[in-house]
This record gives structure tokens, sequence and C-alpha cells, in this order.
């Protein structure tokens, strides 16, 4: 006959498998970690030595580098490079998703008016190019009237055609939430303020949080447009270097560079806000 173990058993055993349980993860994430680490090191090595074969003219690079950072302004006192793409990229972002939750609300209402807007919004918007969408802004609408400076062309074309694609963003978090927590909530009396702001939007910014920032690092890139209205921007100051010193390559990949440590820095503060939102989630 079999004999059962006891109680003191069983408790170390338990204890046992969850010690390993809870360490082998740990080992075999941190190995994961240290070969992805690897395999960035020898892909930024390969990349390094692909520069160093090109002959490109470092001392250019370093000369005009302040001014794509936007270090120095402009002539007439504007910012530049850099600092002129972060701040119509962060302008552009805060109005793009201050839009998109108000359509996101229509897109989700029963009134057939606010539906009908909301949807036909969306679909002009994103099913337009946007660099179509920039040069009416800025070049087509003075001819019904509506004049508008550079800056402000780029940052409505960017927030009109972003609050496009983060509405259907809002709307599938907002979606994401059980109906049954609301109808629980409903239930105890609370009202539905409360149940919007503490127990829909916690758990819808676990979805919208991944695409918002993916989305925020391509409005980061696509802001390169307004170059095409005569903003100092990054872009605009990396041709105009290389057209005046005929020296392109080394303009274009040193604004490359920067676009790519700016998108790195935001994919990091992505990456930290995702973990946040999934405390609870994860497996």
């Amino acid at each position: 006959m079999t004999q059962l173990p006891s109680d003191a058993e069983n408790f170390a055993l338990d204890n046992s498998v969850k010690k390993r349980i809870r360490i082998k993860p740990v080992d075999s994430q941190m190995g994961f970690k240290f070969k992805v680490a690897l395999t960035w090191l020898l892909m930024l090595t390969v990349l390094a030595l692909l520069l160093m074969h090109l002959g490109l003219d470092y001392h250019l690079i370093q000369a005009k580098l302040p001014f794509m950072l936007g270090l120095h302004l402009t002539s007439d006192g504007f910012i530049q490079g850099a600092a002129m793409t972060l701040t119509v990229t962060f302008i552009s972002m805060f109005c793009a998703f201050t839009l998109s939750v108000v359509v996101a609300f229509c897109r989700l209402s029963h009134n057939p008016f606010a539906f009908g807007i909301a949807t036909f919004y969306i679909s002009i918007f994103r099913g337009t190019p946007l660099l179509v969408q920039v040069l009416i802004i800025y070049l087509a609408l003075p001819q019904v009237g509506i004049v508008l400076g550079a800056f402000t062309s780029g940052i409505l074309a960017l927030s009109l055609n972003y609050g496009a694609y983060m509405a259907e963003t809002v709307r599938s978090g907002i979606i994401s939430v059980p109906r049954g927590q609301i109808e629980a909530g409903l239930a105890l009396g609370v009202s539905q303020r409360t149940i919007m702001t503490q127990i829909v939007v916690p758990q819808a910014l676990r979805i919208i949080v991944p695409p918002l920032g993916s989305l925020f690092i391509s409005m980061l890139k696509d802001s390169s447009l307004v170059s095409l209205l005569g903003l100092w921007e990054l872009n605009f100051l990396a041709q105009s270097y290389g057209r005046s010193t005929y020296h392109y390559m080394e303009m274009l990949i040193a604004a490359a560079a920067i676009y790519w440590l700016m998108s790195l820095f935001f994919e990091l503060i992505q990456t930290h806000l995702e973990q946040r939102f999934s405390r609870g989630y994860s497996k």
C-alpha cells in the first residue's frame, strides 16, 4: 500500500516548487536581457564600422551639430533643429490626444449625428496622405481666404491626422473594459464620473499606452514634413546644410542619428508606462 506524504512533507514540497518557479524565470530573464544587450552591442559595432568606412567629414558634423540640436537660436531669435521638432511634436500630440478623446466618445455615442461626424472625420483623415493634408492646409486654404502660418499649419495638420488614428486607439481601450464592471459600479450607486476615472480609465490605459506611444514616435518622425513649410526643424536644417556644403551624407546621417536617439528615449518612457499600467496583469 502506497504511503501518502504527510502535511509537513507536502508543505516542504510546495515551498521547493515555489522556489524553483520563482528563481528559474528570473535567471532566464537575466540571461535573455544579457543576450539582447550583447546583440545590440554587436549591431552597433557593425554600424560604427560601416560609418567609419564611408569617409565622412566628422568635423563638419561636429560644427553643425549644435545648430541641428537646437542649442542655438535662428538669426531671428526662434528655436530650430531638434528643439523645433520636439516643440511641434509635443503641441501636436496634446492637441491630437484631446481631439481623439472627444471623437472616441462620439464614436461610441448612440447619437447618429455625433457618430456620423466622428466616423466621417476618421475616414477622411485616415484615408488621405498626411503630406497632402499639410499642403492643403498651408497652400490651398489661402485660396478661400484662410491664411495660416507655417507653424500653425504644421501643428493643425499633424493634430488632425493623428487625432483620427488616436481616436480608434482610445475607443479600443474603452471597449476593452468588461461591461459587467461598469454595471457593477452603477448597481453599487457609484457615479458615472467615478466609474470612468477609477474603473474604466486605469484599465483602458493598459490597452491605449502601447499604440499611443508608437503613434507619438511616428509623429516625431512625421514632423519632418513641416520642413516643406519652411520651418527650421531638424530635417530642414539637414537638407539646407547638405545643399550649402555639398555633404548630404554627413548631414542626413546626423539628422537620422538625432531622430533615432530621441525615439529611443521615448521608447524607454513607453516601456516604463506599459509596465506601470500592466501591474496585476503580468503573469
